[in-house]
């Protein structure tokens, strides 16, 4: 029945793979704090623990995660590594689910985009 639509289309098994990875990856508060923060600019562990109220070595360990599935990547400096996101894909995911969970927390109907700060 789709098939017959002119402009069906379906992702790729990989595509399906990889996104559900990615949700799954997202699916941590301390995580969606830290990449948050990371799209604001470039920081440290130290600093995104205390932004996102987490440990150090927790935080170092949800960056390790994030950095294989490919959201941040890190850059060496010496003997520290700041890290930042890894493009802005990253920001337009974020955005949307902080802005989907605003309105559902808000009752806002989803066309109103004049209240919600992310939305730019």
């Amino acid at each position: 029945m789709h098939t017959s639509l002119p402009d069906f289309d379906m992702p790729t098994d990989e595509q399906v793979h990889l996104a559900a990875e990615s949700f799954r990856l997202l699916a941590d508060p301390t995580r969606i704090k830290v990449l948050w923060a990371l799209l604001q600019g470039e920081s440290s562990v130290a600093c995104l623990a205390d932004l996102a109220g987490a440990a150090p070595t927790a935080v170092s360990q949800h960056l390790a995660k994030l950095r294989l599935a490919g959201l941040v990547k890190g850059r060496r400096e010496g003997t520290f590594v700041y890290y930042s996101a890894a493009d802005n894909h990253v920001r337009g995911l974020l955005a949307q689910a902080l802005h989907h969970a605003d309105h559902v927390d808000r009752d806002i109907p989803s066309g109103d985009h004049a209240h919600h700060p992310r939305s730019n």
